[in-house]
């Protein structure tokens, strides 16, 4: 399959469902992006309000969607339908069939393998339904948990973009300051997921069954 833009879709794994986001998340949308590691490693405003959360349900991901350049998808508990967190696809190139993949996972979700398990299915989707190549993963120098993450579904560390990174600390007074750091980039390419969907479901973090539609 050839595109210029992803498809409204939904993909599931054992314990997740993934799909376009929608006005319900507004309120957990809000509360996870006001979250203290939410707000440190990310340029979300501060405070979020649901009008920004809505704004970016209805507005933003349409926009971007339709214009080709990404894809965000709500990460929901199966069981539940809680709302884990958020995989978002952006600086989308369709002639080099590449894009960034990052996430965000509510605080009360951490620790259970959920981004890794998100974040393989949606790669097994790009690379075998949208014939993507590559997938590139940009984390921060002190985000340990976002780089064990990309460790886990098999990424390969490329180099550091120096100084290429604001992250955002709280001080005593409450106020958020502003601290440069690096970026580490990370790639996946199709053949790098042999083995590593095999050693998640090991761990008891993934299993590999995933459908789109």
């Amino acid at each position: 399959m050839t595109s210029s833009t992803f498809p409204n879709i939904s993909i599931s794994t054992e314990r997740l469902v993934l799909r376009p986001l929608d006005e319900d998340d507004v309120p957990p949308l809000t509360e996870m992006m006001n979250d203290e590691q939410v707000a440190a490693w990310t340029d979300v405003p501060r405070p979020f309000t649901e009008q920004a959360a809505r704004t970016w349900i209805t507005e933003h991901a349409p926009a971007q969607r339709a214009a080709g350049r990404g894809l965000d998808l709500a990460v929901t508990e199966f069981l539940t339908q809680r709302l884990v967190g958020v995989i978002q696809l952006t600086r989308t190139n369709w002639h080099i069939r590449s894009t960034e993949l990052s996430y965000l996972v509510a605080p009360w979700a951490r620790g259970e393998g959920y981004a890794s398990e998100a974040a393989m299915a949606t790669a097994q989707w790009l690379f075998g339904d949208q014939k993507l190549e590559r997938v590139e993963l940009r984390t921060a120098a002190d985000n340990t948990a976002s780089q064990q993450v990309a460790q886990k579904i098999g990424c390969i560390s490329e180099g550091v973009l120096r100084n290429a990174c604001i992250a955002h600390v709280r001080g005593d007074d409450g106020f958020w300051t502003d601290v440069r750091t690096d970026f580490i980039v990370w790639s996946l390419l199709p053949e790098d997921l042999e083995g590593s969907a095999e050693q998640l479901a090991d761990t008891g973090q993934f299993t590999a069954f995933t459908d789109w539609s």
